[in-house]
C-alpha cells in the first residue's frame, strides 16, 4: 500500500489503557451537545409539531451535510484524494465546520485511525468497545491537539486553517440560526438538529460495522470490511475495506456495482473544474480483489 500524503509526522503509538487528553469542561461541552441534538428532535417529533417543509429541511441538510463530510472532511483533509483551489478549500472547511467538526483535528485523528487501526492506539476502534466507537470517542478519543496537528503539517501550512480552529463552531451555529430563523423552532429541530444526529450516527455505522461486519475483498493489517448497507446510507462510505487497502483513492467503491455517491459529486465537481488531480484506482488493485471477498468473521 502507498503511505497517506501528508503523514509523515512521527506520533509514537501508544499501549494499555485509553489516556483522558480532554478537559473536563470540553467533555461536558461535547457530551452534552451529543445528546440535546438527539433530544431535541425527539420532543418536537413526539409532540406531533414537524410539518412537511421541517423533513424537506431535514433531507435538504442531510444531503449538503454528509457530502461536505464525505468529500470534505475524508477524501480531502484527511487524503488528499484530490487537489483543489484554497478557495474552494476554505469552502469545504466551512462545510465541514457546519457539522462541528474542526477539519485539521478531524484528519488528523482520521490518519491515526489509519495508522493504528484496530489497535488499542486506535481513535475509534470497536475493539475498544461499543460506547467508545460509537460516541466516547467524539468526547474524548486519547489525543490531545498536538498530537493530531502533528499529523496534518501540509493543512498547516495554511493559516486560514489555522484561524478557522479557533472559530470552527461558527458555520455550524449560523446554519442552526438560519433554520430557526426560517422555520421556527420545529425547522431547527428536524432540519438541523435531526439531521446532524442522522449523520453522527451513521459516521458511527462506518467506525463499527466497518471493522465488524461485512465482506473483505483485500487482505488489510486491520479488520475493516465492505458493508453495502452502510455504503447505501452514507453514500459510499461503507466500502471501508477497500478504503483501508487503497486510502488515497478519491473512490471508495472499486468496483462498478459498488455505488458510491461521493466519487461521482467529486467526479462532477472535477468536471467543471473546482477539482483536479483527483486520485483513482490502479489496475492493478481491482483486479487483485476479484474472486477473494470473503465474509468476515
Amino acid at each position: 500500500m502507498m503511505p497517506l500524503a501528508g503523514v509523515e509526522a512521527a506520533v509514537p503509538p501508544r499501549s494499555g489503557r485509553r489516556r483522558v487528553t480532554s478537559p473536563f469542561f470540553r467533555r461536558w461541552r461535547d457530551g452534552s451537545f451529543i445528546v440535546a441534538i438527539h433530544v431535541i428532535p425527539a420532543v418536537v417529533i413526539v409532540d406531533g409539531m414537524p410539518v412537511l417543509s421541517d423533513w424537506i429541511a431535514f433531507g435538504a441538510c442531510y444531503v449538503v451535510l454528509a457530502m461536505g463530510t464525505g468529500i470534505g472532511l475524508h477524501r480531502y483533509f484527511a487524503h488528499r484524494a484530490f487537489r483543489t483551489s484554497r478557495a474552494f478549500q476554505f469552502f469545504l472547511a466551512v462545510l465541514a465546520c457546519a457539522t462541528f467538526a474542526e477539519p485539521l483535528r478531524f484528519a488528523g485523528k482520521h490518519r491515526l485511525h489509519h495508522r493504528h487501526a484496530d489497535t488499542s492506539a486506535d481513535v475509534h476502534s470497536p475493539g475498544q468497545g461499543f460506547w467508545f466507537c460509537w460516541f466516547g470517542s467524539l468526547v474524548d478519543d486519547g489525543y490531545t491537539d498536538c498530537e493530531t496537528l502533528m499529523m496534518v503539517p501540509d493543512l498547516c501550512q495554511f493559516p486560514e486553517l489555522l484561524r478557522l480552529r479557533a472559530w470552527f463552531w461558527v458555520p455550524g451555529v449560523t446554519l442552526a440560526t438560519a433554520t430557526w430563523w426560517i422555520g421556527g423552532f420545529s425547522k431547527f429541530a428536524v432540519g438541523y438538529c435531526l439531521s446532524l444526529a442522522l449523520l453522527l450516527n451513521l459516521v458511527s455505522t462506518v467506525n463499527y460495522f466497518g471493522h465488524c461486519v461485512g465482506t473483505r475483498s483485500y487482505p488489510t493489517r486491520d479488520r475493516s470490511t465492505n458493508n453495502a448497507i452502510v455504503a447505501l446510507l452514507t453514500f459510499g462510505e461503507g466500502w471501508h475495506n477497500n478504503h483501508h487497502y487503497w486510502p488515497r483513492a478519491a473512490r471508495a467503491g472499486f468496483r462498478r456495482c459498488e455505488i458510491d455517491l461521493v466519487y461521482y459529486v467529486i467526479v462532477a465537481l472535477a468536471w467543471i473544474g473546482l477539482v483536479w488531480h483527483v486520485q483513482d484506482v490502479p489496475p492493478h488493485v481491482r483486479e487483485a480483489a476479484l474472486g477473494r471477498s470473503h465474509v468476515s468473521e
